[in-house]
């Protein structure tokens, strides 16, 4: 019942009980205490009890309602806060939050330290989780979402799955973005950087890639020197390839592997002097350098060349050699017949 109502039936109801002694008897009843006399009128004598027993009864009541009251603005408090560790939790953004109540503080907590993924559609759920639940499928499913604009951009910090993963969306639509994310390449996840150097080594040409070489890794670097064979100008100079040999960390088989795509688009002159420079700064581009000498069936330099090295080095240049300067042996084999320049060095 509540507070007010009790209040005025307890009141009606003294009212009531007061007028009936009234009519039964309105005279004057003494009680002596200790030689003190107390006159009152029966009235008095009977209503006081009740008044008194209504006063500590409301008192009772007022105690434990504002008790319950409190209690019950700690379980909302609460609840919210469970709220909020899901759509964090949904966000695979958790954070501690702490709770009043102990029997939400004993499992809610673990919220805290959790990630929420969910495997289906889920109907009843509060309007904020809701929200949260369909942006996250929206973005998984490959759809760009403004997280300004939905004012979620302070909620994600760097690194979240869910934030790589809508910036990988953005990267497949925004061009410009993808430059972003070329020019601040430290400022973003190793997921977003490395869908953009594909995008951007699938797209661009050698000559906007120059400035980016430090960030290229090589397979993205043999991506576009694989597209010279099917695209007409990707603007590739001696500067440009200079500048990605210097930066990338390269094998033996990766400059062969240089050396015979190189051979399709640059004059034998030209790319000779590139891999002769290639061999004095690096081992490694030893190999890449006598294949070209082989290529161009310049054996006299090939045998000036292994003169000058170890016997026992380059074993299968030296073979190769033999075979092609062998007067009873046709001079036209190629090294690819003679060796993969794909997968070893000579």
């Amino acid at each position: 019942m509540r507070l007010g109502l009790y209040i005025f039936a307890s009141l009606t109801f003294i009212a009531i009980i007061g007028a009936f002694v009234f009519t039964v008897n309105p005279n004057d009843y003494i009680i002596e205490i200790m030689g003190v006399n107390f006159k009152f009128s029966m009235i008095v004598w009977v209503i006081s009890p009740m008044i008194l027993l209504l006063i500590f009864t409301v008192a009772h009541m007022s105690y434990y309602g504002l008790k319950g009251y409190f209690k019950q603005k700690k379980w909302q408090k609460d609840s919210m806060k469970l709220e909020d560790a899901l759509y964090c939790a949904i966000a695979r953004e958790p954070k501690k939050h702490k709770y009043s109540i102990p029997e939400i503080s004993a499992c809610a907590t673990l919220l805290d330290k959790s990630q929420i993924k969910a495997l289906d559609n889920v109907e009843g759920l509060s309007p904020k989780l809701s929200k949260m639940l369909s942006l996250i499928r929206r973005i998984e499913n490959g759809e760009y979402i403004d997280l300004r604009e939905n004012k979620l951009s302070h909620l994600f910090n760097e690194g979240n799955v869910i934030l790589a993963k809508n910036r990988v969306n953005r990267l497949e639509s925004d061009e410009k973005f993808v430059e972003e994310v070329m020019k601040s390449n430290t400022s973003y996840s190793d997921m977003v950087r490395e869908k953009a150097l594909e995008i951007f080594a699938n797209k661009e040409s050698f000559f906007k890639a120059k400035q980016y070489a430090k960030v290229f890794d090589k397979s993205n670097f043999f991506v576009m020197l694989n597209r010279l064979d099917q695209e007409e100008d990707l603007e590739l100079t001696d500067d440009t390839l200079d500048s990605f040999v210097s930066s990338l960390k390269l094998s033996c088989i990766d400059f062969t592997k240089i050396a015979n795509i190189t051979k399709k688009h640059f004059k034998p002159d030209r790319n000779l002097a590139l891999f002769k420079k290639y061999q004095l700064e690096n081992d490694k581009a030893q190999s890449a350098y006598l294949y070209l000498l082989f290529e161009y069936e310049l054996m006299d330099e090939v045998r000036s060349y292994l003169d000058e090295q170890d016997d026992k080095e380059f074993i299968k240049a030296r073979a190769i050699l033999e075979l092609k300067t062998n007067s009873n042996i046709s001079r036209h084999y190629r090294v690819e017949d003679l060796i993969d320049v794909e997968k070893s060095c000579l």
